[in-house]
């Protein structure tokens, strides 16, 4: 599971971070200042830092000189949004830049495609009783292979990246289908129904009233 250290000095922005993450299945820790980020650093070795620019004492940019020397990869997450800050920032050598406020998803999208970039994302991952082989886009369910189609697969991995959270209708199409969403929910409706059927989740991948789905799993589950 990917290891990932928040450097976040508002403490309630740094928890919901954590707390999303950790819905997710990282691991996280969390560092409130440039100097002990840069301890903790220097003694763990992270799969990503998420990092703010304004912090007290060292900043980001100061930190994030001492980062590439580890050849960790670095998402800058500030509250400074102009186009000249973000490509300051991405000359600097950040993986990405996120301005506040952020959703969520967003976040954990950007992780992902970070993770993935770096070939730190898992490429087997094994939930409930079912292993989910990313690279070959095949599924196994106590053993026994799961046949699914191309979309059904997209739409397994998209709710186990985004488990815990609920997803709309809207969300889901339009990143499994990459086509605008026009309202009608019949094609996510169908393909979710598939899923719950060929991998025996009915009381997995919850209904969300009014919104779409979740795919529910407790963090010992995982």
């Amino acid at each position: 599971m990917s290891k990932i250290l928040i450097v976040e000095d508002e403490e309630a922005i740094s928890n919901l971070i954590r707390m999303s993450l950790c819905k997710t299945g990282y691991i996280c820790e969390q560092a409130f200042d440039g100097e002990t980020a840069a301890d903790l650093i220097a003694e763990n070795s992270y799969d990503l830092i998420l990092l703010d620019i304004m912090l007290p004492g060292i900043d980001g940019y100061e930190l994030l000189d001492y980062i590439k020397t580890t050849e960790m990869p670095v998402i800058f997450i500030t509250a400074m949004g102009t186009l000249d800050d973000k490509v300051k920032g991405l000359r600097a050598g950040a993986d990405d830049y996120i301005t506040k406020p952020f959703e969520m998803m967003e976040l954990l999208a950007r992780v992902e495609t970070v993770l993935r970039r770096y070939h730190k994302s898992e490429e087997r991952i094994t939930i409930f009783d079912t292993v989910i082989d990313v690279p070959s886009r095949t599924v196994t369910k106590q053993g026994k292979q799961i046949m699914l189609t191309l979309k059904e697969f997209e739409l397994l991995l998209f709710l186990v990246r985004n488990k815990n959270i609920a997803l709309y209708r809207e969300t889901i199409y339009e990143n499994i289908w990459q086509n605008e969403y026009m309202g009608d929910g019949r094609t996510v409706d169908l393909h979710i129904q598939r899923l719950r059927k060929k991998l025996h989740w009915e009381d997995k991948i919850k209904t969300v009233y009014k919104v779409g789905y979740r795919l529910e799993v407790d963090i010992a589950e995982v």
